[in-house]
């Protein structure tokens, strides 16, 4: 679990499946599809509404596309702001402190 972004208005967590143990690369024998399996997603809270949703499968994919492009072209807060607002309609489910 990684922090990745953290503002007044919102958070963003990406979070990784724990490949303890597991190689770098397919074993001999291994399919290349086989081992791409890893499941990842992101998390993003909504401070304003208190709300979060998390994407995954897909929607990870596209969001995960748009961190890589941030990475090559620096944003500014106000368009990751304005990205991350877009995703809020998503966002059902309340926060819950434990």
């Amino acid at each position: 679990m990684n922090t990745l972004y953290d503002s007044e208005l919102f958070s963003v967590v990406h979070m990784q499946q724990d490949m303890g143990g597991m190689p770098a690369a397919p074993l001999s024998g291994q399919s290349e599809s086989a081992y791409s399996l890893v499941r990842h997603g992101f998390e993003i809270v909504d401070k304003r509404t208190k709300r979060k949703v998390y994407l995954d499968g897909s929607w990870a994919e596209i969001f995960h596309a748009q961190i890589q492009e941030w990475q090559r072209n620096t944003p500014t807060q106000e368009e990751v702001e304005d990205t991350l607002d877009s995703y809020t309609g998503l966002a059902q489910q309340p926060v819950v402190i434990h």
